[in-house]
């Protein structure tokens, strides 16, 4: 533990997914990173138990949320960034890039005529290497694109929330064809957190854990340098974008993928109800790319 902060993971086993609360020791004020909103796709129902344990939490620990913060628009989860806010205050917040997400994303959903892609539906749009306080303690983002066009990681008093841009050391690395998404670009960003002091801490967004372990997210630079089966040092842009091509060939599309990121780009919020008061998630058919049929 730093004695500065405090950092509490949270993990949702039916995406993979990791949320974190994170608080400055001296003042109590609090970030929540990567909230999960439960979505049963057979039923179509949302319920809120992830993000209540993350409430819990901050009522524990006598928390003041100033901040709601998302590392990108998550394809295998929706946010529930909005529900969060309601429940305890903070500024909903993703990197500037989003704009990029959301144009995209307006056009394949073909989303109402007042869906505008300009980031407004977010309190705050983060600029690369912009810093910003968490108590007493200064935070600053990191533009770390590649997995999509707007990813952002969370650098603050000796950790960093990479998202989705590096897992854990037998796990790997993001996929890169997403909407956007580029290896080459994915590979100079893993290497500008690796340039991070190797004591650094790695918080991951998601973890696919091989049958030998069970789920994990903590891990350092120094680890990932040594260790990460696609980027460790020794490993080059060329030969990693080569590796990182051919898998995301056969990768299968994340299962919440279409009905997540018309919440995600809406910073969490459903689609506006219909005339008869329910909110419907759209479909597109035939609009994403092929791909692959292995896990």
């Amino acid at each position: 533990m730093n004695p500065r902060s405090q950092t509490e993971a949270f993990h949702d086993p039916d995406t993979g997914t990791v949320s974190y609360v994170f608080w400055d020791r001296a003042t109590r004020r609090a970030a929540l990173i990567d909230p999960v909103l439960d979505f049963d796709f057979r039923a179509g129902r949302t319920t809120t138990t992830s993000a209540d344990r993350m409430l819990a939490c901050v009522a524990e620990h006598g928390l003041t949320v100033d901040w709601i913060l998302e590392t990108h628009a998550h394809a295998d989860h929706l946010s529930s960034a909005r529900y969060l806010q309601q429940h305890c205050g903070g500024r909903i917040a993703i990197g500037e890039r989003i704009r990029e997400v959301q144009a995209t994303f307006k056009k394949i959903y073909n989303l109402e005529r007042n869906f505008l892609p300009d980031g407004s539906q977010f309190d705050h749009l983060f600029a690369d290497g912009e810093r910003f306080a968490i108590g007493e303690l200064e935070a600053t983002a990191l533009w770390v694109p590649g997995h999509t066009p707007a990813d952002i990681a969370y650098l603050v008093d000796g950790q960093v929330f990479v998202g989705d841009t590096l897992f854990m050391p037998d796990v790997g690395s993001a996929r890169a064809d997403f909407p956007g998404g580029d290896a080459r670009t994915l590979y100079q960003s893993m290497h500008r957190l690796l340039a991070l002091p190797p004591e650094t801490v790695m918080y991951v967004c998601h973890d696919y854990p091989p049958p030998e372990r069970g789920p994990a997210w903590r891990t350092t630079v120094a680890e990932q340098r040594a260790a990460n089966k696609h980027v460790r040092d020794g490993i080059d842009e060329d030969t990693f974008v080569a590796m990182r091509t051919a898998r995301d060939a056969t990768l299968e599309v994340p299962t919440l993928i279409l009905p997540a990121l018309q919440v995600n780009v809406r910073a969490g919020q459903l689609p506006p109800a219909d005339d008869n008061g329910v909110a419907y998630l759209r479909i597109p058919i035939n609009a994403l790319p092929q791909h692959g049929h292995k896990p």
